[in-house]
């Protein structure tokens, strides 16, 4: 029986850059659909000058910031990690599936170190699929706040700890531990241990 040809439609050596610009494909995302940065901060509740300082790069978002923004231009979180994410993906082969080899997905480094890494090859409407990492000390938010966006959670620590407080209950995950929770609920992500708490999360939207 002759062997089906091994799928090669990504060259191997062609790799994204190290770290997207979140804070141009912020601006990009926000003047594709017309909105202005002074519309955009008052749906946010913070200065246009702070917009600004996000779109030139001068200030980083932290999560649950980022999460804020992309729910008010109305795009998927991933959205902000790579421009190609809301450009269709054509199937690479007669199997119809698409292909993403490693190192091809750009990370983004926000606030306070925390990186996500897009984990979808191809585009995926009504769904996020990324990868966090969460260095010692590192928080989605605020040191006492909580926070709450759109859509339905689930989360799988990959390695390291990983620690979310909800208002009533604070729950730590190792290594192998999965947690699912509806994404109005208000909570905090962040890494009280002394290595970087690695997770993969897929985000439903309604």
């Amino acid at each position: 029986m002759t062997q089906p040809p091994l799928a090669d439609a990504v060259d191997h050596d062609a790799t994204a850059e190290p770290s997207a610009s979140v804070g141009a494909r912020i601006r990009d995302l926000r003047q594709a659909r017309g909105i202005s940065a002074r519309a955009l901060a008052k749906t946010l509740g913070i200065s246009p000058s702070a917009v600004s300082q996000i779109e030139r790069g001068v200030m980083q978002p932290s999560v649950s910031r980022l999460i804020a923004i992309t729910d008010a231009l109305g795009v998927p979180l991933v959205a902000a990690f790579d421009p190609a994410s809301d450009r269709p993906v054509e199937p690479v082969g007669p199997s119809g599936f698409t292909l993403q080899r490693a190192g091809q997905s750009p990370d983004i480094v926000l606030d306070s170190g925390v990186s996500f890494r897009r984990l979808t090859p191809g585009s995926s409407p009504g769904v996020d699929y990324f990868e966090s990492i969460y260095p010692p000390g590192a928080s989605a938010h605020g040191a006492d706040g909580l926070f709450h966006h759109e859509g339905y959670e689930v989360g799988t620590v990959v390695a390291g700890e990983l620690t979310i407080d909800f208002e009533a209950e604070r729950v730590i995950l190792r290594a192998g531990d999965a947690i699912s929770y509806p994404c109005s609920v208000p909570h905090r992500l962040h890494n009280t241990g002394g290595t970087d708490a690695v997770a993969h999360w897929l985000i439903v939207h309604a």
